[in-house]
């Protein structure tokens, strides 16, 4: 009986940054290999700090299909937000390819919805309100993708440990050892319950200790600022843009309408995928009914994991693994019913001219 092969992919909250060991990275994906199967795990680590969905797509998924995974975990989109070439559109694209990938494959596919970096970095409103509409424009698109897939989904933004600065480390942008245990516990959680997940969950409690709040607060004021130029590349200028476009809509009492134009990108980048495969630019779309943005995605039933910290539930897998060559999707795919909009926002069916909204504030 071969060990069972679990391959991760993804950025920096993969490759384990936080929880470091010796001279290197652990992180929850390695945590939570060593609780998968007996003998242990065959465990590939292909995520690599600062990666975007073009690079899980383009590098990171061809070298996986080539280990044939039982298991591969899919963890990206952040740093997609930090860019100017930001495209929702483009990365509900590729999300679909790469999960389609695996399921075709029989690969069990392990996503999550993150929390915004903004809200993590504590920054100004008018900085990070267009990140945040970014993050949930993001999470809107794995959350539907994963039902659709039948994928293992963590929906980690609504987690009361998420909140919880003892979780991260300094840099208050990605988990320290304890973040990555919880991580690690909730998807063996799940993974126990389809019978993927054979051995003891990792435990819950670090081997060492959490940085102090004096370290958090000293990054913080001297680096923070310093992290979100050199992260944020060439989004700089566009954020400036961002922030002041957000400042005159406050200013106005319009701020839904961005919400709104944010909501709208979603569902044109759900309904571009939910095209029949062969069909032309002229054929029919499967519109979703509704979209979710802010925040509160209704979670299943939740799995009690040690030390009393709660779990959000499984998706449901599909009963068979679809035969090799055959992609699990339906022929006019839709948003899950209970995704459901902001109240007073509405998105517009594909087919529908959408009345006309006022040109957008110059900057």
């Amino acid at each position: 009986m071969r060990s069972l092969r679990y391959v991760a992919l993804g950025d920096s909250l993969t490759e384990g940054v936080g929880d470091r060991v010796g001279n290197g990275w652990r992180g929850w994906a390695a945590l939570l290999a060593g609780g998968l199967s007996e003998p242990s795990a065959e465990f590939t680590n292909l995520a690599v700090s600062g990666a975007q969905t073009r690079d899980v797509l383009e590098t990171q998924l061809p070298a996986a299909l080539d280990l044939r995974p039982d298991v591969a975990s899919v963890l990206v989109g952040v740093n997609d937000t930090l860019r100017s070439t930001f495209d929702i559109e483009k990365i509900a694209e590729r999300l679909d390819k790469v999960y389609a990938s695996f399921t075709r494959q029989g690969t069990a596919v392990l996503t999550a919805c993150l929390p915004d970096p903004g809200t993590m970095l504590g920054l100004p409103a008018v900085l990070g309100h267009p990140l945040a509409r970014r993050q949930r424009a993001v999470n809107t698109v794995v959350h539907t993708l994963s039902e659709r897939y039948g994928a293992v989904h963590l929906h980690a933004v609504d987690d009361p440990w998420i909140m919880d600065r003892a979780m991260w480390s300094a840099d208050r942008l990605h988990p320290g050892e304890r973040g990555h245990r919880q991580i690690a516990l909730r998807f063996h959680a799940m993974l126990a319950h389809r019978g993927i997940a054979t051995q003891t969950a990792p435990s819950p409690e670090p081997e060492f200790a959490p940085p102090t709040k004096s370290a958090s607060l000293l990054w913080l004021a001297t680096a923070g600022t310093a992290w979100v130029i050199r992260r944020c590349n060439d989004l700089l200028p566009q954020l400036v843009r961002l922030a002041t476009v957000e400042m005159r809509h406050r200013a106005k009492g319009t701020s839904d309408r961005l919400d709104r134009r944010a909501v709208q990108a979603v569902s044109m980048a759900l309904a571009a995928l939910a095209m029949p495969e062969g069909a032309g630019a002229a054929g029919h779309r499967a519109a979703p009914d509704s979209v979710v943005l802010p925040g509160h995605v209704s979670a299943p039933d939740s799995v009690v994991l040690p030390g009393h910290v709660p779990a959000p539930g499984h998706v449901q897998a599909p009963e068979h693994r679809p035969v090799a060559g055959h992609r699990l999707v339906p022929e006019h795919r839709s948003v899950p019913e209970h995704l459901l909009l902001p109240e007073g926002l509405s998105v517009p069916v594909p087919g529908q001219r959408p009345v006309p909204e006022p040109a957008p504030e110059a900057a």
